[in-house]
């Protein structure tokens, strides 16, 4: 079975004798437990490996004391826990270990924001590294296909994605079976675990509104009387929805002019393939009129990937104007403006209004011949 390296590997193995805790968030099913066993098979310090969700582990944490922890390690100064999200209390935890445990180590991994994030009590400000595992960028296949067999690859994957397991997968049909089991079986698990939400059936028509909607501007109020359901839902629907790795925001770009639209947001997927399983469209590009949302969607994602595993930090939005004026893509970086236009077989032109406003932002189209110039360096 081929398992390729993940980008990020070398990088958490470095920060491993840290006396921190390192934390790997990323959705279901996109590697994390694979990744362990990768770092794991190169690291010569005994450790202790436990699965967050195995109800004896969490019996495990219930006695949040230094005693406690220390009886469950022994020897051990590293400690890797799997899915860590589904332990309650599991920040507060940590931060005593680290912070009473000489030469502690933690790797933990987790599905969602919710607890490790943002649920801690007191954060672990100052005592962590986070990493984001996403689906397989366009680097990581590299060391499994060459230039010739990219343009072929890129195609399927606007359709299919980038899960790690299609990789495994000989057939369509195969494949289109995964993803329609990831959207009903794994997507909302922790939103339906943690927020207490009885009924996903909302939930998965909202991300369906989305797919259709993915690259425009979207309307809280609009899709809140499509769905039956308040502005406020919406807006908390969609922010779990993000804590979850599904979905991201990039909102309207302006410094200087009026006219610029600043309130809407759009919405992307980290993931083509969760897109398309949503809409039940799984169509070869050649037979789809929604090509241009495929190829934006699929090349900011990648995008994404890239500046989290490059450490590169960025401001990104779209920019538009009341006049319909409009970039994709925008990068405030370094003091500098990138525009970004995306167009599978066409060219652009930079917008007049945008080059009058901001005369010294660099400008340039991505398309299917150029991408991997910029996501793949």
């Amino acid at each position: 079975m081929r398992t390729l390296k993940r980008t990020i590997e070398d990088k958490i193995l470095n920060k491993l004798n840290s006396n921190k805790v390192i934390v790997l968030l990323g959705v279901r099913r996109v590697g994390k437990s694979v990744l362990l066993k990768q770092i794991t098979s190169k690291i010569k310090t005994d450790y202790l490996l436990l699965n967050g969700e195995d109800i004896n582990v969490k019996a495990l944490f219930e006695t949040q004391s230094v005693q406690n922890f220390k009886n469950l390690l022994g020897n051990k100064r590293l400690l890797i826990i799997d899915e860590a999200q589904s332990i309650e209390n599991i920040g507060q935890k940590l931060k005593l270990m680290i912070d009473e445990i000489e030469d502690m180590n933690v790797l933990i991994t987790g599905s969602s924001a919710f607890d490790i994030s943002n649920k801690t009590g007191e954060p672990l400000t100052g005592r962590k590294y986070t990493f984001y595992l996403y689906p397989f960028c366009e680097h990581e296949y590299n060391q499994i296909e060459d230039i010739i067999q990219k343009p072929d690859n890129l195609k399927h994957r606007l359709i299919y994605g980038n899960y790690p397991e299609l990789i495994h997968l000989n057939s369509n049909e195969e494949k289109q079976e995964y993803l329609s089991e990831i959207v009903n079986s794994y997507l909302l698990k922790d939103i339906l675990t943690f927020e207490n939400i009885k009924n996903s059936s909302k939930i998965l028509n909202l991300l369906r509104l989305i797919s259709w909607q993915t690259g425009s501007e979207v309307s809280y109020n609009e899709l809140g009387k499509k769905l039956g359901m308040s502005k406020n839902t919406v807006e908390k629907y969609l922010d779990l929805l993000s804590k979850v790795f599904i979905l991201f925001k990039v909102e309207g770009f302006s410094r200087n002019l009026r006219k610029e639209v600043v309130k809407s947001s759009k919405w992307y997927f980290y993931d083509n393939g969760i897109r398309n399983a949503l809409i039940a469209n799984f169509q070869n590009i050649e037979l789809r009129n929604d090509i241009g949302i495929l190829w934006e969607n699929y090349i900011i994602s990648e995008r994404i990937k890239y500046q989290a595993y490059n450490n590169i930090v960025s401001n990104n939005y779209f920019w538009r104007t009341y006049d319909k004026q409009e970039i994709d893509w925008i990068e405030e970086r370094e003091g500098n403006l990138y525009a970004y236009e995306f167009k599978w077989n066409k060219t652009a032109k930079i917008p007049l209004a945008f080059s009058k406003a901001y005369p010294d932002a660099k400008f340039e189209v991505i398309n299917k011949n150029n991408y991997l110039v910029w996501i793949n360096q």
